[in-house]
């Protein structure tokens, strides 16, 4: 299986799941610069790169827009109907795309998709889906950094 779309959801996976908040109640949140090199991989590798959340926050725009991932939906609870229109967009099939999440919002296109994993700490409803790859390493602790290079390792083969 070739992957050509390589999809995440933000907190718990790109980040450690906790929300920081300064003294005058500014929003932070806590990304790995090793998961950013990732998405710098991805595109020399020629695959296409979304991230889904259902945050909608400034933190994540600019967090993509660095990144220069191709897709970017915030706001939606409905995650595989998302992939779906990028599949549509590239014409490619949900096998062809590569998932992570953590949380039970994440479980229906989890589900869906060819190649899936979770970081460490996902939730124990996550963990239990059939096929899924639990990652040695936590969400903003380099668990999305982890599953592309499992990803390009397997491609490269």
């Amino acid at each position: 299986m070739v992957i050509k779309l390589f999809a995440t959801d933000v907190d718990g996976t790109m980040t450690d799941a906790c929300m920081y908040y300064a003294e005058n109640g500014i929003e932070l949140k806590k990304f790995n610069f090793r998961d950013g090199m990732g998405f710098k991989l991805l595109r020399d590798a020629g695959i296409k790169t979304a991230i889904i959340t259902s945050e909608n926050t400034t933190i994540v725009q600019k967090r993509a827009d660095k990144l220069k991932v191709d897709y970017l939906s915030m706001g939606t609870w409905t995650k595989l109907d998302f992939v779906k229109n990028i599949c549509k967009d590239l014409n490619i099939s949900l096998d062809e795309v590569a998932y992570i999440g953590d949380d039970i919002n994440d479980i229906e296109l989890l589900d869906a998709v060819g190649c899936k994993a979770c970081p460490n700490d996902a939730v124990a409803k996550v963990k239990n889906i059939n096929d899924i790859i639990i990652l040695a390493n936590k969400g903003g602790d380099g668990a999305v950094r982890e599953f592309i290079e499992l990803i390009l390792e397997k491609q490269s083969k």
